[in-house]
């Protein structure tokens, strides 16, 4: 293989699944050389045919590289093509690297992971200074990388947070009182309408931290309000406290605490067209969402519809085996909902009934993932289950078929993470509660504590 010229610039070579995690991933490399193997080309290809969301991810993998790509020649594909940003920037170079010719360099070519190391070595070998770098989200593939004496690491470009102590939580604890501590360092003049006007930074003083729009401060005297905007300087905030939100009831459901009850009053508000509910498996996340769900369908009437969806691996792939209709198919993995349906009529004096009443009346449709892509919900209320397991993509997906007043709302457990290219910091739960952080119509809430019952909340803390 021909000398690559002096450079200190990096040569990344791109895995599929980084691809298949972000199709867009070959723009964020600024100005150093793509490489893409020709290997990762025909994994691309078999994964590129389907329905499913893995396989709309690939082909747009594919399209984003042939509009890259299309229009050169072979060689300038074999010594790089300019990556075209934005606004015609030409920023970096994408190549196709060709498979070596195997040697005693490197690792038994008995798998693609090993067939891609393989060819990196070599290309490694034939440059002069620049080093060669392997991004994939599989952990495996980076030790095995270097261990053969390769670099490699994470694909990062898409995790706002490097930890989950970053992770907002939607709230924040004032020790004592609110009120005095912020009259020591302004005095105040509250009206009776709800609200209350004051510096920004009269509050970040107590807090010692941003603020954003829709999270909530509570003390330790009962005191709760909502950052509702900020202009100017100034913030507005809606006053509240701890009896009015534990009051709250949908479809006969109580908050069993307070951080219930401030997910619950964004739940309510008509304002609010996106929450994030992140909280430990129990914390009541998905008998909150379709409680008020059914409030807001069946009785105030705001919304015509509810649809539930959930991310799970076998489901994103594949639900054709199964026999039935769509909505037979997916009642399997989205037994959660029909669980917590029974749970919201288990006191009723007929709950077999009751059951039979809300499935004939209550407009609740479950959809699969596989066929959200392209539509639009018009007035509904949208619940995903499992949403610690779709990417950042996907998530953009679910979230951008919102239409005219639908309500989204997704649920997740970032501690329950079933994909193996995933993690906390890089789940798509994550990303979308870091990009909507400020967001004047959306919110989040991490929910502390477990309610399924004592046995699980013992089990979640010590097991």
């Amino acid at each position: 293989m021909a000398k690559f010229p002096l450079s200190d610039l990096r040569f990344y070579a791109v895995d599929t699944n980084v691809l298949i995690h972000d199709p867009n991933a070959l723009f964020k490399f600024e100005e150093h050389r793509v490489v893409i193997p020709m290997v990762v080309l025909e994994e691309l290809d078999k994964l590129k045919v389907g329905t499913t969301a893995l396989a709309a991810d690939a082909r747009q993998a594919v399209r984003t590289l042939d509009s890259l790509l299309g229009a050169a020649t072979p060689a300038e594909i074999m010594s790089g093509v300019a990556i075209i940003r934005a606004g015609g920037q030409a920023l970096g170079t994408i190549s196709i690297l060709m498979p070596a010719q195997q040697s005693n360099l490197g690792l038994q070519p008995n798998s693609n992971d090993n067939l891609i190391i393989n060819d990196l070595l070599v290309l490694k070998q034939s440059t002069e200074v620049a080093d060669v770098v392997l991004v994939t989200k599989d952990i495996n593939m980076r030790l095995k990388a270097r261990g053969a004496g390769l670099s490699s690491e994470d694909y990062h470009n898409d995790q706002l947070i490097s930890d989950m102590d970053s992770l907002a939580t939607g709230y924040h604890h004032v020790v004592g009182s609110f009120w005095e501590q912020i009259e020591a360092i302004e005095p105040q003049r509250v009206s009776g309408d709800g609200y209350h006007q004051m510096n920004s930074a009269t509050l970040q003083a107590i807090l010692e931290r941003k603020l954003y729009v829709n999270q909530f401060v509570y003390d330790d005297k009962e005191f709760v309000c909502r950052i509702y905007k900020e202009v100017g300087g100034l913030v507005t905030i809606e006053l509240l406290n701890t009896a009015l939100l534990m009051r709250q009831k949908a479809w006969g459901l109580a908050p069993r605490d307070l951080f219930q009850g401030m997910a619950m009053w964004l739940l309510f508000d008509p304002e609010i067209d996106l929450v994030a509910l992140n909280g430990p498996a129990g914390s009541g996340k998905t008998i909150l969402a379709l409680a008020c769900a059914l409030e807001q369908t069946m009785e105030s009437k705001d919304y015509r519809r509810i649809i539930a969806t959930r991310s799970t691996r076998g489901l994103d792939e594949e639900i054709g085996f199964l026999p039935g209709t769509e909505a037979e198919k997916m009642q399997p993995w989205l037994g959660a909902f029909t669980d917590n349906l029974e749970a919201l009529h288990a006191e009723d004096f007929d709950p077999g009934s009751s059951a039979d009443y809300i499935g004939a009346k209550v407009p609740l449709q479950f959809k699969s993932l596989n066929f959200i892509r392209g539509r639009s919900f018009q007035q509904a209320f949208l619940i995903v289950d499992e949403a610690q397991n779709l990417t950042p993509h996907q998530i953009k997906t679910i979230v951008t078929r919102a239409g005219e007043g639908t309500k989204v709302v997704c649920l997740g457990n970032l501690a329950q993470i079933d994909t193996p290219y995933l993690s906390a910091t890089s789940s798509g739960l994550t990303y979308m509660s870091e990009r909507f952080k400020g967001f004047q119509h959306g919110g989040s809430i991490s929910l502390q504590g477990v309610a399924r019952s004592r046995l699980a909340a013992f089990a979640e803390a010590h097991l």
